[in-house]
């Protein structure tokens, strides 16, 4: 592995932490196991406040299926392939690359639905990842730039350290895990993490699942041999020096008190 360009992007140590995490189990509780999808939020440690209706500001979930039908290497293409997010994601407002910043980390821009009445999100992101033979990483966190401050009518969110670890099983099979470590800036009450676990988490989990199924087909139609975050010499992106960025705090943006609002069922959430 060459060595790190700048202290900010990922180095072999970020990636190890990423993947211990993923695969681990302490301190994890499981909400969803169904049709080979589980999903975990971390356990609340022993000393926090009793009776604390709202949850921490640093929420952890984890998403795994084990996938039948399509390989690792067409999932890790759907996970990078922005084009194509458009078509299957479910939540997206928003998507855009910015600039690039080594053959394999670059930032980006992604603003989210939440929840009714709950505020949207988004998040300046560093991406980096990293290939072996059998297993495809992915991570992000979030950064600050300049160009990009916060937007009205948008709760600028934290991405601590978040990402997908993606592991062949078989030729046309493999495992997905999703971990996400954020802090959403702002007090969540309690049903936000049981939707987002229990309802959200899997719904996401069964497109990205079906765009793997769907991606050979739409790729063959769409600049098939256009795989920038495989071969980097294909890359558009403007090449940004990385300490024009720092790491975004949380300490540094404003907090939302949504821990009073309540779970409004609309018609879209049964769609």
């Amino acid at each position: 592995m060459s060595r790190v360009l700048s202290g900010i992007i990922p180095d072999e140590a970020v990636f190890a932490d990423f993947r211990r995490q993923a695969l681990s189990t302490d301190n994890w509780y499981s909400k969803y196991d169904k049709n080979g999808m589980e999903v975990w939020v971390e356990v609340a440690p022993v000393t926090s406040p009793q009776g604390n209706k709202n949850v921490p500001k640093v929420h952890k979930i984890k998403c795994r299926m084990t996938i039948k039908d399509v390989s690792a290497a067409t999932m890790y293409d759907v996970l990078h392939d922005g084009q194509y997010r458009r078509k299957w994601d479910p939540t997206m407002l928003e998507s855009f690359d910015i600039a690039r910043l080594s053959p394999n980390a670059d930032m980006g821009y992604y603003s989210w639905l939440c929840p009714k009445p709950l505020k949207n999100r988004d998040v300046v992101t560093l991406r980096s990842w990293q290939v072996t033979d059998d297993e495809y990483v992915i991570i992000n966190c979030s950064v600050k730039h300049p160009k990009y401050p916060p937007k009205k009518g948008l709760v600028r969110a934290i991405s601590l350290l978040t990402g997908y670890l993606v592991k062949a099983i078989g030729p046309n099979s493999c495992s997905f895990t999703y971990l996400s470590q954020a802090d959403p800036k702002g007090s969540l009450p309690k049903w936000v993490v049981n939707k987002a676990s229990q309802v959200l988490a899997p719904r996401v989990l069964k497109c990205v699942h079906k765009a793997g199924q769907s991606y050979p087909d739409w790729k063959k139609q769409n600049s098939p041999d256009q795989k920038p975050w495989l071969y980097p010499e294909q890359s558009i992106l403007p090449i940004m020096d990385p300490s024009e960025l720092t790491i975004q705090r949380a300490d540094s943006l404003e907090n939302v008190d949504e821990s009073t609002q309540l779970d409004i069922q609309e018609g879209e959430d049964s769609s």
